[in-house]
């Protein structure tokens, strides 16, 4: 049969969509990776699966060229959705919308970038540049083990274009927010709260103290927002809590304040309520802001003036950010 550029797209649309690979389901995400692997050996690229960081996630690498190369296609092949959930609700057409698990989020990005390059072959113009393509397995849960593949592979590339959804109305995303997560964990002592208070030390009561402090982070002037997310403590009714904890998200826009929020958080234990109080905080800020630099407007422009060729009005557009995983910095602990 054959297909016309549009009916090849949804042709393969449907497949990768009802193709479940959510993070940690590496089966499901490396037929996804086969699939793409062989629509990039047809192209001539050169093309492989690697198994980055503990060896359990794949990750597709293709290239065009030598390095360094001109454009690198960043995305990610697994998703949120659990298995089975695209036999629940498989893909379909609806109008001029798709629906299904992952049909944002990121397999119609993926599917953009391998029928860009398919066309660029159609036209002769593939050859006369260098592409690499990096399709990674664990975005979703925040790219521990591929990581360090996609910075070395950045690195040989002078141009990144990352294939996540545009916001609404065709807006690029031009700058992003960095940030973390940190966790607080405060140990006090136990005591009967009718019986013997006065030996107590309240770890909820020490924690409720520190929460102000971090609300007083938040900088909306400086793009800074300090959001404590996730709070516990205690458990007996009648029982003074010895254990308390806090997560906090964090995220800046501007990428001096990263050394401001950390250097709040390590400094963090020395504002006890309790003297006898533990206070211990890990976290730190691993994920740097996208901020927009000359180079970054020049690429957006060029997109923009091809994209009202067509009709499409886009503008640059920045987004807060998402974050997945809990850091390994660890700050210490203050006690007396």
């Amino acid at each position: 049969m054959e297909f016309t550029d549009i009916e090849r797209f949804l042709d393969d649309f449907e497949y990768v969509v009802n193709t479940d690979s959510a993070s940690g389901n590496n089966d499901g995400v490396l037929k996804v990776a086969h699939f793409f692997q062989e629509r990039f050996f047809r192209l001539g690229m050169a093309c492989g699966i690697q198994l980055p960081g503990n060896g359990t996630v794949p990750c597709l690498k293709a290239t065009l060229g030598d390095p360094p190369h001109d454009m690198m296609f960043l995305g990610h092949m697994d998703t949120v959705f659990p298995e089975g959930e695209a036999a629940q609700r498989p893909f379909a057409l609806h109008g001029n919308r798709a629906w299904g698990p992952g049909v944002c989020d990121m397999k119609g990005g993926l599917l953009v970038a391998l029928h860009a390059l398919e066309t660029l072959k159609k036209t002769g113009d593939l050859d006369k540049i260098s592409v690499c393509v990096l399709f990674n397995g664990d975005e979703e849960t925040g790219s521990t083990q591929s990581r360090p593949l996609i910075q070395e592979t950045a690195k040989t590339c002078r141009r990144v274009l990352v294939f996540e959804p545009c916001r609404p109305d065709y807006h690029l995303v031009n700058q992003r927010k960095g940030g973390g997560w940190f966790h607080i964990e405060v140990t006090g002592k136990k005591a009967h709260a009718g019986a013997d208070p006065h030996l107590g030390i309240n770890a909820v009561v020490e924690l409720a103290h520190l929460v102000p402090l971090i609300q007083d982070l938040n900088d909306e002037n400086l793009g800074t927002s300090a959001q404590v997310t996730v709070i516990s403590g205690g458990d007996k009714v009648n029982i003074i809590p010895s254990l308390a904890t806090a997560s906090v998200d964090l995220r800046i826009l501007d990428p001096k304040e990263k050394q401001r929020v950390e250097a709040f958080f390590a400094g963090l234990s020395r504002n006890r309520l309790f003297e006898q109080s533990v206070i211990r905080v890990s976290g730190c800020i691993d994920r740097p802001p996208m901020t927009v630099t000359p180079k970054s407007l020049a690429i957006q422009e060029v997109i923009m003036a091809q994209a009202q060729k067509n009709g499409h009005h886009h503008g640059g557009h920045h987004h807060g950010g998402m974050f997945r995983r809990q850091p390994d910095r660890f700050f210490g602990h203050s006690h007396h």
